[in-house]
């Protein structure tokens, strides 16, 4: 089994390359899916409301942005109940998929999570911010919410250093198809 870890910064393109990626390749699991699979949790949304006294919890993302916005310091507390429960689930899907020959692992903060050590290679999606912030507004996201969560995330020649690959995704999918495609093509 070889275990590969994606990432990049906000809005680089790192669930387009996971996608195609493990639909040719091998099984994917994605931190932003596990996530969002948390937020449909009722004892997760019940734990959330508790610790950042939340009334409504049908509206407990929109209170969580408002919070953050106004205070960061409420999104390392936010990571920190989290980002324990995402690598549970990480965990359950390597267990489950061990008898695979490539395993894909889709995680925007694998770097700064210090998670580099659990994987075999590392690839790193990059593009420049302001086609970043361009994606990131095509999909419903303001600037604003661009700003404070890249401002979160390490700088991306700092990044790479800990990776094994470096695709820049600033073009078109075929070249980016074509560039991970050469890639994955030597553990196959």
């Amino acid at each position: 089994m070889i275990k590969i870890g994606i990432t990049g910064s906000l809005a680089s393109g790192k669930s387009t390359a996971s996608k195609f990626l493990s639909s040719k390749h091998g099984p994917l699991f994605s931190a932003d899916s596990a996530v969002k699979e948390l937020y449909k949790s009722s004892s997760f949304k019940s734990l959330i409301s508790k610790k950042f006294k939340i009334k409504n919890n049908n509206q407990i993302k929109k209170n969580l942005k408002k919070m953050i916005f106004n205070n960061s310091a409420e999104l390392k507390k936010l990571e920190k109940i989290i980002h324990p429960l995402v690598r549970k689930k990480m965990k359950k899907f390597t267990f489950k998929n061990k008898n695979k020959k490539l395993l894909f692992y889709e995680i925007p903060l694998l770097i700064e999570s210090k998670l580099m050590k659990y994987f075999d290679k590392i690839i790193f999606i990059k593009s420049k911010k302001q086609l970043r912030l361009k994606r990131f507004k095509s999909k419903n996201g303001d600037k604003k919410l661009f700003n404070l969560l890249n401002s979160k995330q390490m700088r991306d020649n700092k990044k790479i250093k800990f990776c094994d690959y470096v695709v820049v995704n600033e073009k078109n999918l075929k070249i980016l198809k074509k560039d991970l495609s050469t890639i994955i093509s030597k553990y196959e």
